[in-house]
């Protein structure tokens, strides 16, 4: 009998891909229609960021969140909605006083790094457990923070998705787990190649899986080149897969991926290789344990 997968498949992001691949999803209805792609491609789960319809530059409007889950819900209410709350955690230096945030800075409250998740009320929502160099700027997320957004999780109901790019991470998060500011059994998604993260190695991936608490349940991805070698990998070692257009922009070497469903279709064969079948949205919540 193939173990079941969950395939969860990363929409959009935040970075300036639209202009590198056109068929990152940008507006609201590009978003959804992408994530019902996805979804009918075999995605249990859709990780979903916000653009600026007019720049493509990453929103935290919570207009164009709630148009984004009502087009998804208006025609799919299975497939489960992870919401990200990464956006608001990015600090830039500032010239010549670092001390004062400069231009590109989206440092924000908890408060404001969790009100679409308040007011839309996901199955989950990320929650990055990570203060670390993240390209040429900083992504910040204090401990303080990260209680408060815990708290304001749980009272959403939703269950958070705990991101970690680096072992020293994971210990953070046992530290706020043992504490009681995370529930368990946790649900963690393991970032590999992120710079200046844990690259994407077999190696690395292991490692990580070997320091999550014995209760956790997770799930591992690689970017760019690594997106397929890591769903290989976190496939045959116990855990579920991550794939999608804010990950990786290509489909093979040197072919631009037409869309996140192709993606979420080549992560399908591929788990069908090691014997393992996409979990359905109800086999999902099982699995991570979300409400019924």
């Amino acid at each position: 009998m193939s173990r079941k997968t969950v395939i969860t498949c990363a929409l959009t992001g935040s970075f300036d891909t639209p202009a590198k691949n056109p068929a990152v999803p940008v507006s609201p209805r590009a978003i959804a229609q992408s994530a019902l792609e996805a979804a009918e491609a075999g995605a249990a789960i859709v990780h979903i960021h916000v653009r600026d319809p007019e720049t493509a530059r990453p929103s935290m409007d919570l207009a164009l969140y709630r148009e984004v889950v009502e087009r998804i819900r208006e025609r799919n209410a299975d497939v489960i909605l992870n919401l990200t709350t990464g956006a608001g955690g990015r600090y830039v230096a500032g010239d010549p006083d670092p001390a004062v945030a400069g231009p590109g800075t989206t440092l924000a409250s908890p408060e404001a790094r969790t009100r679409h998740v308040t007011a839309l009320r996901p199955e989950i929502c990320t929650l990055d457990v990570a203060t670390m160099n993240f390209g040429e700027h900083a992504f910040m997320n204090t401990p303080a923070h990260l209680r408060a957004m815990g708290a304001l999780i749980r009272e959403a109901g939703a269950k958070p998705e705990i991101e970690v790019f680096d072992l020293g991470q994971i210990e953070l998060a046992r530290h706020l787990l043992a504490e009681g500011h995370l529930a368990s059994p946790p649900l963690f998604q393991i970032c590999l190649g992120i710079p200046w993260g844990a690259p994407a190695t077999p190696e690395t991936l292991l490692q990580m899986r070997d320091r999550l608490p014995r209760d956790a349940v997770w799930s591992g991805f690689g970017i760019s080149r690594a997106e397929f070698p890591m769903v290989a990998l976190a496939a045959t070692a116990g855990g579920h897969v991550r794939v999608g257009l804010e990950d990786n922009l290509y489909l093979s070497r040197g072919q631009l991926a037409p869309s996140n469903a192709a993606l979420v279709e080549k992560a399908v064969s591929l788990l069908a290789h090691l014997d393992c079948a996409p979990a359905s949205p109800a086999e999902a919540r099982a699995i991570f344990g979300l409400a019924a």
